[in-house]
C-alpha cells in the first residue's frame, strides 16, 4: 500500500513532517541546555546521556532526536505491554527488558504518545527502582485528553486535546502506519 493511499485514509494530517522535525530540533536543543548548563545531567561519571526507547512506536522518534542531538548519547530499548481481557487498567507487563544496567546513569525514557498514564507511570516505578541518577520522560504527544493516572512528563512536542486516533510517525493501528513521515488522524471506517 502506497503512502498516497494512506493519506486517502486520513481524516486530515495533525502534524506534517516539516512541524514534527522542527519540533525534534527544539527539543533536542531544550534537551541539551538542560543537561549541559542547567545542572539535569546527575551522573557522577560523566557518562553520555541514556536514551531509552519504548518499543516499537517510540523508535522513529528517538531515531530523529538522537541524531539532533550535538552531545554524546546512548540509547537502549525497552518493551511492554498492556494486559488485556478485563483485567484491572494498567496492567502491564514487561515483554523486553533493558540490555544495559541504568544505576547512576542520567535516563532519558522516549515514547511516541502517552494517554492514560499506566504505562508510563509502570516504566517509572521500574526505572526508579534501578537507582538512576536521574530520570526524565519525553513524548512526542501527550494526549492529556486520555490521561488516567497522574505521571509528570517533562518533555512533550506536542500536547493533543482532542481523542482522536493517531497515526503514523512511528505510532500504528494494526502495525501499519508506522512508516508514514507525519502525525494523522485516522477516518473511524478505518478503525475495527
Amino acid at each position: 500500500m502506497s503512502s498516497l493511499q494512506f493519506e486517502d485514509r486520513m481524516s486530515r494530517i495533525l502534524y506534517p513532517e516539516d512541524v514534527i522535525q522542527r519540533r525534534v530540533r527544539e527539543l533536542a536543543d531544550q534537551i541539551t541546555t538542560d543537561y549541559t548548563q542547567k545542572g539535569l545531567a546527575k551522573d557522577s561519571k560523566g557518562r553520555p546521556l541514556l536514551l531509552v526507547g519504548v518499543l516499537r512506536g517510540a523508535l522513529v522518534f528517538m531515531t530523529d532526536l538522537a541524531r539532533r542531538f550535538p552531545i554524546p548519547v546512548e540509547y537502549d530499548l525497552i518493551s511492554v505491554s498492556s494486559y488485556g481481557n478485563g483485567t484491572a487498567p494498567g496492567a502491564v507487563r514487561l515483554v523486553k527488558d533493558l540490555e544495559k544496567p541504568i544505576e547512576g546513569r542520567d535516563v532519558l525514557l522516549v515514547e511516541d504518545i502517552i494517554d492514560t498514564g499506566y504505562t508510563i507511570e509502570y516504566l517509572r516505578r521500574s526505572f526508579t527502582a534501578r537507582n538512576p541518577a536521574s530520570f526524565r520522560v519525553c513524548t512526542l504527544v501527550d494526549k492529556v485528553v486520555r490521561r488516567e493516572a497522574k505521571t509528570i512528563i517533562d518533555y512533550a512536542g506536542f500536547a493533543l486535546e482532542v481523542d482522536e486516533f493517531i497515526v503514523g510517525y512511528g505510532m500504528d493501528y494494526a502495525e501499519l502506519y508506522r512508516n508514514l513521515p507525519y502525525v494523522g488522524i485516522l477516518k473511524p471506517e478505518y478503525i475495527g
